[in-house]
């Protein structure tokens, strides 16, 4: 970073089913953070429905964006930019959140700053070190998204892969609807799991090869319907039969998911010789996959380090911090600023 005058941002992230807001200085000191979360708007339908989160997102913007000013004490005279999310999510989410943050922009006259979700986790990530030492391989998983990139700076990436199909927490959030879990997923199926035998039940780690850097975890998925269903899906009933343990069905997915992620990252260490390993999103709270990855990091000569929790799922604070540094850099947007869903 530039030895400029500190820059205080303002950032709006409305990608998907969460309208945060956060004002941060300098990319580093977070002086509020605003999270209003859509969860149970959503848990009676199993995911997200795009129509009600556009809708929740215009009913909350006005008071976080309230909110989140009278938590860090400052006016908008104090504000130096703002930045918002303008990829990819939901487009009527996305729109919520730049029309909200052009209004801003023009009204304030300050800057304007267009931020990609996925590049702001690899930032949430980096904002966990207090120091940078460049190169990274970077983890970004969510229920979104998983893919594995070269962290060069905060604003050079190079994606080495992706998933083919679901993301992880896709797939969590799916297995979690087959156990009869409630959503989301992820912490729904780490709970029921907590106890139960990681290896009580298996499901192949589909890893593509050994020079694969992609992701697949609609087998997965598949291989858990199987075994609710039976060999050629024979039983009608697809919920847990009573001779199949729930604890040791849970801790197994969770398991296969958690090794996956963390052999394909490893892997990617190995084969660029990089090895410090930074892991980002909604994943990466997960308990699992954390342990599972502090145990055997180190024993292949990787440094690893995780976003803290509360800047793993979707929040403002990763897109006001990326925000200051393409401010830093001189990429400002104008008012023609548009959404895109990838």
């Amino acid at each position: 970073m530039s030895n400029s005058p500190a820059r205080t941002i303002l950032g709006i992230e409305s990608s998907c089913d969460e309208t945060a807001v956060a004002v941060v200085r300098d990319g580093r000191e977070v002086l509020s953070s605003v999270v209003h979360s859509q969860i149970q708007e959503h848990a009676a339908w199993g995911g997200v429905v795009p129509e009600i989160a556009g809708r929740s997102h215009l009913r909350a913007i006005r008071p976080a964006l309230q909110t989140a000013l009278e938590e860090a004490h400052l006016t908008a005279a104090d504000i130096d930019a703002i930045a918002a999310t303008c990829r990819p999510g939901l487009l009527g989410s996305l729109l919520i959140g730049v029309t909200a943050a052009k209004s801003l922009a023009w009204a304030w006259q300050k800057p304007l700053v267009g931020v990609h979700h996925i590049e702001a986790h690899v930032y949430a990530a980096l904002m966990s070190l207090p120091e940078w030492q460049f190169p990274y391989i970077t983890l970004v998983v969510s229920g979104g998204h998983t893919s594995l990139y070269r962290c060069d700076s905060p604003l050079k990436l190079e994606q080495l892969g992706c998933t083919r199909d679901d993301a992880a927490g896709e797939a969590l959030d799916k297995a979690a609807a087959m156990l009869n879990l409630a959503y989301p997923g992820g912490p729904s199926i780490q709970k029921a799991g907590a106890d139960g035998n990681p290896r009580g039940y298996t499901f192949k780690r589909p890893l593509l090869g050994p020079d694969s850097l992609e992701f697949s975890f609609s087998g997965m998925k598949t291989a858990l319907l199987y075994k609710l269903k039976g060999p050629g899906g024979r039983r009608e009933d697809p919920t847990l039969p009573e001779s199949q343990n729930l604890p040791d069905m849970a801790a197994s997915f969770e398991e296969a998911v958690a090794e996956t992620l963390v052999k394909k990252s490893l892997r990617a260490c190995q084969m660029t010789g990089i090895p410090r390993l930074l892991v980002g999103g909604g994943v990466a709270c997960n308990q699992r996959l954390r342990k599972m990855m502090a145990a055997r990091a180190p024993l292949q000569g990787v440094a690893a380090h995780f976003a803290a929790p509360e800047f793993c799922t979707d929040n403002a604070v990763m897109i006001a911090g990326l925000g200051y540094a393409r401010l830093q850099a001189g990429l400002v947007d104008d008012l023609t600023l548009d959404v895109a869903a990838w």
